[in-house]
C-alpha cells in the first residue's frame, strides 16, 4: 500500500470545508501566549505541539549536540542548521561579493553549529538560475576559500571556537529553472516534458531534454565541484535534491526512457554514480542531501478570486488529463493534492546505504507550490495568497519528517524546515520536537536573513528580540523574480536603505502580493 499522508482539512477555493466564511489568517503576533498558539492550532485539527517556555542556558535542547552526526571527524555543537540561501548578488562570471561576504559572515553569527549549504553552486555556468549565482570552478575557488574563512572568524569572534562548526557546500544544476544570462530568459533543460510546467517554464523542444550523455558529462562536473569544496574548507557537500531543480526533477523522471528515468533504480543513478565518483577519485569529503520530501501538483492563484492587483488563493493547476499523474515524486499519482511517502522512503533508505551523513528535509518548489514549501502570510510577486492557515502546511512538513526520522534513527542526523512561519514560538515549538526526536535539528532559512541568531538568542537569553523576526513577507522572493538582489527589505537596514527597496515595493503592488 502507499505511504500516504493526509490533512484534517483540504481547502478550496479560499473556503475551508464546513465553515460558511472565506478563510481570514490569524496573524502569529496576534497570539501573546503558548497557550493561545496552542488553542489556535487546535482549532486547524493539526498536530503542532508547542512548549510554554523557552529553555535557556548550557542544558538547553537546543544547545544539545548531536552525538551520532561525525562530519569529517566533528561533531555537530548544538541543534541548529542554517539552509543554503541564494542573495542573486554574485559576479557575473560566479564570484564573489561584499553581498555574499556580509551574509555568511552572519551565517556565522547566528551560532548555527551547521552551515547546511551555505548557498546553492552551481556546478558549471549553464546550471545558474540566476546570472549572477555561485558558481563552484576553478576560477572562483580562491572566493570559495574566502567565504568559509569568513565564517569561520565571525563565529570565532563571537562563540569562541569552531571546533564543532560543520560546513557543507551545496551543489546543484538548476534544469527547469536556468536563466544564466538573462533574469527575464529561461534556458531550461529538462529530465523529462512536463505537461503543466513546460508552458511556464518555456520548454518548447525535446531539444531541451538532457541525453545519457549529457547527464554522464554532469556527472563530472559534480566529481570536480566536490574536489573544490574539500580544498577549500568545506566539511561535505550537499547533493542538491529538491525545489524543482535538475536532480529533483530525475526523481519524477517515471516516462523518461533510458538508464536514467522508468525504475526507481535509473532515477535514482545520479546520486549513486556521483557519490562513487567522488569516493572514486580518493575524495575523502561528507555527504548531505538536502530532499523535497513530498510535492503536489503545481499551483496558481484561483482566478475565479484574482482581481487586477490583487492574488487570488492558491488552487491546483488543472490536471484532469494528467492522470495516472506521473510526473513528480512523493506525489499520489491517482490525485497529485495528496502526497504518497512510498518512494521518499526508499530514496532515504538509499542515501543511508550510500554513506549520506545529513538528509535535510523540505518539500515542494518555490516555484511551483511555494506555500508547500515556505509557508508565508504574503505571497510573492509571482505566487498567491494563502487558501488556508499556513501552520498548516508546517504542521505537515514536521509530520513528514517525524515519520521519516522514526525510520532512520541514528543513522543520518535529519534537519527539519518550514519553521520560519512559527515567529515568536519558534523555539517552543522547536524545543518539542528535539525533545521528542522528531528531528535531530532545526534547519531555518529566510528568518535568519533579518535575525540571524534567533535560536542561539533563546538558548541564551530565554528571548528574542520581536522587532527582528521575520514575518514573511516574502521580500526575499519578490526581489529575485523580478531581477533584483535578494535580502530582507523590511527589517533589515542594509536592504531597507537601497534603492532595489522602492523596485521590490512596486514589484509587490504591481503584482498584488503585497
Amino acid at each position: 500500500m502507499p505511504a500516504m499522508i493526509t490533512i484534517s482539512r483540504r481547502p478550496l477555493r479560499g473556503r475551508v470545508p464546513g465553515m460558511s466564511q472565506p478563510f481570514k489568517l490569524t496573524r502569529i503576533p496576534r497570539l501573546k501566549t503558548a497557550e493561545a498558539f496552542r488553542s489556535h492550532v487546535a482549532s486547524l485539527g493539526i498536530d503542532l505541539p508547542c512548549e510554554d517556555s523557552i529553555e535557556s542556558g548550557p542544558g538547553a535542547v537546543i544547545a544539545s549536540p548531536v552525538p551520532h552526526a561525525q562530519i569529517s571527524g566533528k561533531t555537530i555543537g548544538n541543534r541548529i542548521a542554517i539552509h543554503p540561501m541564494e542573495g542573486w548578488d554574485g559576479t557575473r562570471t560566479g564570484g564573489v561579493t561584499d553581498e555574499m561576504r556580509r551574509r555568511w559572515e552572519r551565517f556565522g553569527e547566528s551560532g548555527a553549529k551547521l552551515i547546511c549549504g551555505g548557498e546553492a553552486m552551481a556546478v558549471r555556468a549553464d546550471g545558474r538560475a540566476n546570472p549572477n549565482q555561485l558558481i563552484i570552478v576553478e576560477e572562483n575557488r580562491q572566493g570559495l576559500r574566502e567565504l568559509v574563512e569568513i565564517l569561520k572568524q565571525s563565529h570565532s569572534e563571537r562563540y569562541g571556537t569552531t571546533d564543532d562548526l560543520v560546513i557543507g557546500f551545496q551543489l546543484t544544476h538548476s534544469g527547469r529553472f536556468c536563466r544564466p544570462n538573462d533574469n527575464a530568459v529561461y534556458e531550461a533543460r529538462v529530465a523529462f516534458r512536463h505537461p503543466i510546467l513546460d508552458p511556464k517554464f518555456k520548454v518548447k523542444s525535446d531539444e531541451q531534454v538532457w541525453t545519457d550523455d549529457e547527464i554522464r558529462e554532469l556527472i563530472q562536473c559534480y566529481i570536480r565541484a566536490a574536489a573544490i569544496a574539500r580544498d577549500v574548507g568545506a566539511d561535505f557537500v550537499d547533493i542538491k535534491h529538491c525545489h524543482g531543480y535538475l536532480l529533483h526533477e530525475f526523481l519524477g523522471a517515471h516516462t523518461r526512457p533510458g538508464e536514467f528515468g522508468g525504475s526507481f533504480e535509473n532515477r535514482t543513478r545520479i546520486l549513486r554514480e556521483v557519490i562513487q565518483g567522488i569516493r572514486s577519485s580518493g575524495n575523502d569529503i561528507d555527504f548531505a542531501v538536502r530532499l523535497s520530501t513530498f510535492d503536489k501538483v503545481p499551483h496558481r492563484p484561483d482566478p475565479e478570486l484574482s482581481r487586477p492587483g490583487k492574488l487570488g488563493p492558491g488552487i491546483p493547476e488543472d490536471f484532469s488529463n494528467c492522470l495516472p499523474y506521473e510526473y513528480g515524486f512523493g506525489v499520489n499519482p491517482d490525485d497529485p493534492t495528496q502526497i504518497d511517502l512510498e518512494e521518499p522512503f526508499k530514496f532515504v533508505d538509499l542515501c543511508s546505504a550510500l554513506g549520506v551523513k545529513i538528509l535535510n528535509t523540505t518539500a515542494g518548489s518555490p516555484y511551483y507550490t511555494p506555500h508547500i514549501q515556505r509557508p508565508a502570510a504574503y505571497p510573492p510577486s509571482d505566487g498567491y495568497q494563502p487558501a488556508y492557515d499556513p501552520l498548516i502546511d508546517a504542521e505537515r512538513q514536521m509530520q513528514v519528517v517525524k515519520q521519516i526520522k522514526a525510520r532512520v534513527g541514528d543513522r543520518m542526523a535529519v534537519v527539519g524546515s518550514g519553521y520560519s512561519y512559527l515567529q515568536e514560538f519558534l523555539p517552543h515549538v522547536s524545543q518539542y520536537v528535539l525533545r521528542h526526536g522528531w528531528a535531530d535539528m532545526i534547519g531555518l532559512g529566510r528568518v535568519v536573513l533579518s535575525y540571524p541568531e534567533i535560536l542561539a538568542d533563546a538558548a541564551k537569553k530565554g528571548e528574542m528580540t520581536p522587532r527582528k523576526i521575520c514575518r514573511t513577507f516574502s521580500d526575499c522572493t519578490t526581489a529575485p523574480r523580478n531581477g533584483i538582489i535578494s535580502g530582507c527589505y523590511p527589517l533589515d537596514p542594509y536592504y531597507s536603505k537601497r534603492t532595489e527597496a522602492v523596485e521590490v515595493k512596486a514589484a509587490k503592488k504591481r503584482m498584488g502580493a503585497s
